[in-house]
């Protein structure tokens, strides 16, 4: 890890709290009251469930952004937010027990087609399935990404680059979600049918594509660029497969437990044992670093590797003796920079903790010491 990484991110820290940050705050109080007007109570319920859960999610996503210039850094905010919670309000709602997941998820996520389409009708995306007013929700949050992401001066040549990304994300959450009702083999043969990156196996194809959301938004920050290239677009988006299947991975393991618990899809169930899952962890995290690095502005992309990799092991339940044992190599060849990363990201984590405990009126007790927000790129 180069110094200029580091330099990197403390630059992208100082962009993002005056700039990025209060911006990210106005889209999410903007969706959080979209979200209670939806007129249905499941969709509402699963709608501010998700804004409510998942804000953090929100909030670190929108750190690309800062690498978009001052003038145009609100297109990308609001274009990255509303991707961001478009695509947590999906993966809840597709999760609901349907009679045909694959036909209901791709119509669904036709509103990620639309959000990077240049033009055009929004999609009913709620027709035949039983829960159908959302008081145009999904379409509202399509509209917004549209918006942002077309105010920007590259975004004729980023938006298809974009688009198949999206479809390709959508597809795998909508096959990651039926596997349930119709078996994970449906998932291997989509999987195994994708074109070969680097030195993917099926399910880590699987898994960073259901991820590629991260890949979406490092696009939309590219867009900012006026210089960017359809080429670019397509080394950033083949880059960041590599990263998303490694922190699909990462969640997969924190959550192991949990989904035990409740049968959930857990991709580790593909892999022969933990040294075969220990030794695919640590090949994928040095051939992220190997894709990165081959990107223009690849110090940026570096800090969002380690970036996304710290939001999962400062997660709780990242300290467990398994997760690590497991996720040493990962440690190993991202370090120093993921050192101070993780101890950037626990002190975020730590002042969002005390900041709920004072929202429910509980008193809040030290659990970090000071420090500054951590930034993905």
């Amino acid at each position: 890890m180069s110094a200029a990484a580091t330099v990197a991110l403390v630059r992208a820290n100082a962009r993002f709290w005056p700039t990025v940050f209060p911006d990210v705050r106005r889209e999410l109080r903007r969706w959080d009251q979209q979200a209670q007007a939806i007129p249905d109570d499941v969709l509402r319920a699963q709608a501010l469930a998700k804004l409510g859960r998942e804000r953090f999610n929100t909030e670190v996503a929108a750190t690309l952004a800062t690498l978009v210039s001052p003038a145009r850094r609100h297109h990308a905010v609001e274009a990255i937010v509303a991707l961001e919670v478009m695509y947590d309000y999906l993966d809840g709602i597709t999760e609901e027990p349907s009679l045909d997941p694959l036909a209901d998820g791709r119509r669904l996520y036709r509103a990620f087609a639309d959000a990077t389409a240049p033009a055009g009708p929004f999609a009913d995306y709620q027709r035949d399935r039983p829960r159908r007013d959302d008081g145009g929700y999904l379409a509202a949050l399509a509209a917004a990404c549209r918006h942002g992401l077309w105010s920007l001066p590259a975004a004729p040549v980023v938006a298809p680059v974009a688009m198949a990304v999206l479809a390709r994300c959508g597809e795998a959450q909508t096959r990651t979600h039926a596997v349930a009702g119709l078996g994970s083999e449906q998932l291997q043969a989509w999987a195994r049918a994708q074109p070969e990156i680097r030195a993917l196996r099926w399910p880590e194809v699987a898994a960073g594509a259901a991820a590629s959301v991260l890949a979406a938004h490092a696009l939309i920050a590219l867009a900012g660029d006026p210089a960017t290239t359809a080429a670019d677009a397509e080394r950033v988006a083949d880059a960041y497969l590599t990263t998303c299947a490694l922190t699909t991975l990462l969640d997969s393991l924190i959550d192991a437990e949990a989904d035990a618990v409740t049968g959930s899809h857990a991709y580790l169930a593909y892999y022969d044992d933990d040294a075969d899952l220990t030794e695919r962890l640590g090949l994928l995290a040095r051939e992220a670093v190997a894709a990165v690095a081959e990107l223009p502005r690849a110090t940026h992309h570096l800090v969002t590797l380690v970036g996304a990799v710290a939001f999962y092991l400062s997660a709780p339940g990242a300290d467990g003796e398994r997760v690590v044992r497991l996720t040493a190599p990962v440690v190993d060849e991202l370090r120093p920079l993921l050192d101070s990363t993780l101890a950037i990201f626990a002190v975020w984590r730590g002042a969002k903790r005390r900041h709920e405990r004072r929202l429910h009126g509980v008193e809040p007790v030290a659990e970090c010491a000071a420090g500054v927000v951590p930034v993905l790129g």
